[in-house]
């Protein structure tokens, strides 16, 4: 059941957002937000289970009925420190429902615990995994939201600097690309922003990469974007992070790139991982699934 945009706004602020603040402890962030997650709805038959891949525990979410033959590999968000697939149940469902496939969302180990390279390390085994499965690459999307959107470039480009085979599409979801914390939307959308507050970033970026942050795959926006899989980006027009999505789209576009932008209105920042209860999370997830899909059973 949809709730208007306005109540939504107000429990982001007032719920989800002091979870993402850096004055509670770590592990009550992650509690916190798993709790969140966990109580909203999820679409009718939504099937939910747990294994592992390369060694990774990941969550697997599918809708009812007959899978198509691709894939999805999630990497949730969560500023590298928190998120898991429990927070982000809703989202993982409504893309399960949209993508008409599996979604499989590693639990990739957190700073400041485990810094970089440790959560690419795990993505790139969960990757290797559904490979080795008997997934052609051309057959997995690789999707992620905030962090997760940063990780899964970070994937893009390692499997690139390796010479492996790219996915079949590549979904991102306010993608967090800039570690320099510098774009001007950092201090534009702030008042509008109902989840992040910039002054949060910096502590996260220095738990995560701390002395690696000129490593080339922490820094998407300034690799050669040139032959890339298909992009589509999902973003709030009111996010403190709208410009980082606004320079890959026009950097992977100049660069030939198949691209497509969804930038909503109106929006803040990962407003898809309310699913089931904001009326654009759903529309939102349905048209990312529905062009991942396309792209990789094409």
């Amino acid at each position: 059941m949809h709730l208007p945009t306005a109540v939504n706004r107000l429990a982001t602020r007032a719920l989800i957002a002091p979870l993402l603040a850096p004055t509670l402890p770590v592990a009550v962030r992650r509690r916190g937000l798993d709790l969140v997650g966990s109580s909203l709805p999820l679409p009718r038959g939504t099937r939910r289970a747990h294994g592992t891949l390369g060694g990774v525990p990941t969550a697997v979410v599918a809708p009812p009925g007959r899978l198509a033959p691709h894939r999805v590999l999630y990497l949730h968000g969560g500023g590298y420190l928190v998120g898991s697939s429990a927070s982000h149940r809703p989202l993982l469902a409504g893309l399960a429902h949209a993508t008409g496939t599996a979604v499989f969302a590693p639990h990739y180990r957190l700073a400041p615990e485990h810094p970089f390279p440790a959560a690419l390390d795990d993505a790139l085994a969960a990757w290797r995994a559904l490979r080795d499965a008997g997934f052609p690459a051309r057959r997995i999307a690789v999707a992620g939201d905030s962090a997760g959107g940063g990780l899964t470039m970070s994937l893009l480009l390692r499997l690139r600097e390796t010479g492996e085979d790219l996915p079949g599409s590549i979904g991102l979801v306010s993608p967090w690309l800039d570690l320099t914390c510098t774009a001007d939307a950092l201090g534009r959308n702030v008042a509008t922003d109902a989840m992040l507050d910039p002054s949060w970033l910096p502590d996260a970026v220095a738990d995560y990469a701390g002395p690696h942050t000129a490593a080339p795959e922490l820094n998407p926006l300034d690799a050669d974007l040139t032959g890339l899989p298909p992009l589509r980006v999902v973003a709030g027009a009111g996010e403190i992070l709208v410009d980082d999505a606004d320079a890959l789209v026009e950097r992977a576009r100049a660069a030939g790139a198949p691209v497509s932008y969804d930038r909503v209105e109106g929006m803040w920042h990962a407003f898809p991982t309310l699913a089931g209860v904001l009326a654009e999370a759903d529309a939102s997830l349905r048209t990312l699934g529905r062009a991942m899909r396309t792209d990789c059973t094409a």
